[in-house]
């Protein structure tokens, strides 16, 4: 049977690795900056270098963090999630239906809750998940493709959208593009190489996107692109090009039938089925990023090709003789060919010039305050050159940037933030895309930032309103990565996607005397909810006007939400990335957010803002309360790590980083000073999973975490800090030697457990006791396991539940499965979840509501009574 399409997958399992490459460029991670800023007065308005530097790694932390799970113990072999797609098919299905909880606005700028950790009054407004690619019409027809929701749709300029990829079994966007003919080209998997990248299915073609949805055979040509991810789709005359992840490939335009043609790789043996495709190195060896066809001569084209940590292949390869040959194209750009990272191409419509983004290796290892070699043009219009440098880091530092600051300047995350866009009428005026949104009017010459990373450092901003200094408008979001020229009723609107969703302003819009755009408009209604969020906890909302469930959960970039009874809009309360949650079941307002590396906040009122716009941390409605393994950072946790309530004491927590931290004052906490130390999981051990219930936990661990030695382990103790020790898990035992990931505690029995493990069986794994099997089983407290994994598709498990009655449920990144009480088989869990990573599964009052996190289509909902009904 051949199966069209392949369903998200992270971007390592393809041969995209993880972040090794040297360097420590700053993340986009408000929390520690909004936190400053919000101590700050409207006249000070600086950042330490201590601030800065620190957390600096983060991105690369999280990306490496993330892929391990997945991965280990070894490299994954392509068409793993292919053969698990297939599976899933072959399942049955419960009835039912899913619920999206959070398909309303998200404003990150709610003034309820302006607290010093939160992100509120930095300008991004609504937000969503993050946007990869786009495309845009000259009839209101604007195209969305989310990192890990799929392709949506909007009539009117953006907004109102509706999804129009939900059959297809990749929701991850690598480029989106509009041919001559109107052919809307969706090309999956993404190429951005961060922490929650998913590789893809190929390429499909929509041919009347104003009408149709994307159905799977739409795909052009076979597999060859499967289990890739795609950096960018270029046209030239009757061919389609993808710079992708194993290479560069082609294909006609016009005949989409017929295999794809692989164009360049630099280094063939590296490729699947080649000699060295199961070396360490080999996801590193042909990565490409874009291509540049020359307007006058399609038969003339450039490759950008390389890894942006650098190596001795990357550079520029144009046709020579017949054949691919490294080449110094002409003028500045690139001297040295191994410089050559990720690079972005935009060629102005009437051929006059062309643009070049280009990420230096050398800097990424090199200098803390940024890694962009240059922004460059060339003034012929041919992607030969010569190339002259219109700007560097320091020029766009100060043209009006948030980003100008020690460890922390443009282009300092230019590997994962890239677009670039000429207007149509005007080869002068260029958008540029790094963390911010950048512009000239005159081929470079000059430059002003439209859209800083927020508006923190600059003298409008105070935490009280009443006391601004300027007017603070609408900014977008931070970290950009698409980009979009289109027009309504004949006037032109530009429009970019970055990790809080999409935002327009007019094509020649209006700005402050700062350079700082004064139209943008958040195109992220609600419609399209494709938040990405690591973890959901309910409460009964005790505080507000209306009975009802207070819903919070953490997200990738977007702080922590919480959605309240009659909430129209859903708030912001704790900012930078959410991690995991806890919430109080009879409280919902009694909330504990993370950050990253176990940075934890509480708050007893939803972290309201009381109307004292207070930046003194005695009187601000949240407090840190860290244990102290965050103090180390990443020696000292995950970058997501795990947190838990006793399910029977919600006054007792665990924490696990490289220690398992109990307290058990509650919501009552004061200070991470609190946390009691009851066991030390081992040199260089890290806490991957927690679940706790009746006093006895639960915590499993990774160390060394990566492919190169990884081991796993579990730890079982009681929260009185007696019993502890570890479980005997040889790497050839029952529980394979793979990531775990998490576990649930049966609420009649705390020494009968469940855990679920990452990753995919030997079959596709080569690395030391990859084994057999995702969910197992203990009926004493882990003495012993029974693989109860049954026909459950070979994907990466993240989560389990036990519900009511003894059913299970399991949380996977292909979606959520159940298995009826007394049975071995499973079936998919309702009839309406779209295809996307479910990492976190929790039950609402009484157990009777099953609420999952997903990364990429928000916080959905299930009524348990559906299974009672429909079966």
């Amino acid at each position: 049977m051949v199966i069209c399409g392949l369903s998200a997958v992270v971007l390592v399992l393809s041969g995209l690795p993880a972040d090794a490459a040297p360097g420590k460029p700053r993340p986009n991670r408000y929390g520690d900056l909004a936190a400053t800023a919000h101590r700050t007065t409207a006249t000070s308005k600086t950042f330490s270098a201590e601030e800065d530097e620190e957390g600096s790694d983060d991105i690369m932390e999280q990306a490496e963090q993330w892929n391990e799970a997945r991965s280990a113990p070894g490299i994954v072999a392509p068409g793993a999630y292919t053969a698990a797609w297939a599976q899933l098919q072959a399942l049955p299905r419960t009835g039912g239906r899913w619920a999206d909880e959070t398909a309303l606005p998200y404003d990150s700028d709610d003034p309820r809750y302006r607290d010093i950790n939160s992100n509120s009054s930095g300008g991004a407004g609504y937000v969503t998940g993050r946007v990869t690619g786009l495309a845009a019409d000259d009839h209101g027809y604007v195209y969305a493709g989310s990192a890990n929701g799929g392709v949506w749709r909007s009539s009117t300029g953006g907004g109102n959208w509706r999804p129009i990829s939900d059959k297809l079994s990749s929701p991850a966007t690598g480029d989106l593009r509009l041919d001559g003919s109107g052919r809307l080209w969706y090309a999956t998997g993404e190429a951005n190489s961060s922490s929650t990248s998913f590789v893809g299915a190929g390429v499909y073609v929509l041919r009347d996107p104003r009408r149709s949805e994307f159905q799977p055979g739409d795909r052009v040509g076979g597999t060859e692109l499967d289990s890739t991810t795609i950096a960018s789709l270029r046209f030239g005359g009757t061919t389609v090009w993808a710079a992708t992840s194993r290479g560069v490939w082609s294909h006609s335009s016009v005949n989409l039938s017929g295999p794809w043609k692989l164009e360049f790789a630099p280094n063939p043996d590296y490729l699947p089925g080649g000699s060295l495709a199961s070396d360490p190195a080999a996801p590193y060896k042909n990565i490409t990023t874009d291509v540049a066809i020359d307007p006058k001569d399609p038969s003339k084209v450039v490759l950008a090709v390389g890894w942006r940590g650098g190596d001795t292949y990357n550079g520029f390869y144009t046709k020579q003789g017949g054949a691919w040959q490294r080449t110094n194209l002409a003028g500045a750009i690139a001297s040295n060919p191994e410089d050559v990272g990720t690079v972005t191409f935009a060629a102005a419509a009437d051929g006059s010039k062309y643009y070049a983004i280009e990420q230096s290796p050398r800097l990424l290892a090199t200098n803390p305050d940024s890694n962009l070699g240059g922004v460059y043009a060339s003034a012929s219009g041919s992607p030969f050159g010569p190339w002259t440098l219109v700007a560097d880091y320091q020029k766009l530092a100060e043209s009006g940037s948030a980003n100008n600051r020690p460890g922390y300047k443009p282009g300092v995350q230019a590997w994962y933030n890239q677009f670039l866009q000429v207007d149509p009428k005007n080869p002068a005026h260029v958008y540029l895309g790094l963390e911010e949104v950048f512009e000239t009017r005159d081929a470079g010459a000059t430059w002003t930032t439209p859209g800083p990373y927020w508006n923190f450092p600059f003298p409008c901003w105070s935490i009280d309103p009443a006391k601004q200094t300027g007017d603070c408008h609408q900014t977008t979001h931070a970290d950009q990565h698409s980009v979009a020229i289109g027009s309504n009723g004949g006037k032109p609107y530009v429009i970019v996607g970055d990790d809080g969703g999409t935002y327009r302003r007019p094509v020649d819009g209006k700005a402050d005397a700062s350079g700082h755009a004064t139209d943008w408009k958040s195109l992220n209604d609600g419609s399209m909810d494709v938040l990405q969020y690591y973890s959901v906890g309910v409460g009964a909302d005790k505080q507000g006007r209306t009975i009802g469930l207070a819903v919070s959960g953490g997200l990738q970039d977007n702080g922590q939400s919480i959605k309240r009874p009659g909430d129209r809009v859903m708030g912001s309360n704790f900012g930078g990335d959410g991690g995991d949650t806890i919430v109080d079941p009879n409280n919902g307002c009694n909330i504990v957010s993370e950050y990253v590396y176990l940075a934890l906040s509480v708050t007893n009122n939803c972290a309201v803002n009381d109307g004292s716009w207070t930046t003194d941390p005695s009187k601000v409605s949240s407090r840190n309360i860290a244990p102290p393994d965050n103090d180390l950072g990443p020696a000292g946790a995950r970058f997501i790590a795990p947190i838990a309530a006793d399910a029977k004491d919600i006054n007792t927590w665990v924490a696990g980083g490289t220690h398992v931290w109990v307290q058990r004052k509650g919501f009552a906490i004061q200070s991470g000073a609190e946390w009691q130390n009851v066991f030390d999981l081992g040199a260089g051990h890290v806490a991957t999973g927690v679940s706790v219930s009746g006093g006895m936990a639960y915590v499993g661990w990774c160390g060394p975490c990566n492919n190169q030695g990884f081991t796993r382990g579990i730890a079982v103790g009681r929260t009185d800090g007696t019993g502890w020790h570890q479980l005997n898990l040889p790497v050839d035992g029952t529980i394979p030697n793979r990531y775990v990931s998490g576990f649930d505690v049966d609420p009649a029995d705390s020494n009968h457990v469940y855990v679920a493990i990452n990753g995919f069986s030997r079959k596709w794994t080569e690395g030391p006791g990859a084994g057999i099997g995702h969910v197992f089983e203990s009926t004493d407290a882990g003495a012993t396991w029974k693989d109860v994994s049954g026909n459950l598709p070979d994907i990466p498990a993240n989560a389990v539940k036990v519900l009511w009655g003894g059913g299970l449920v399991v949380g996977t990144d292909l979606g959520v499965l159940y298995r009826p009480p007394g049975q071995t088989g499973w079936k998919v869990l309702g009839r309406n979840l779209p295809t996307t990573a479910t990492m976190q599964l929790r039950s609402g009052l009484f157990g009777l509501r099953l609420y999952a996190a997903t990364h990429g289509r928000g916080i959905q909902s299930y009524d348990l009574w559906q299974l009672v009904l429909f079966g």
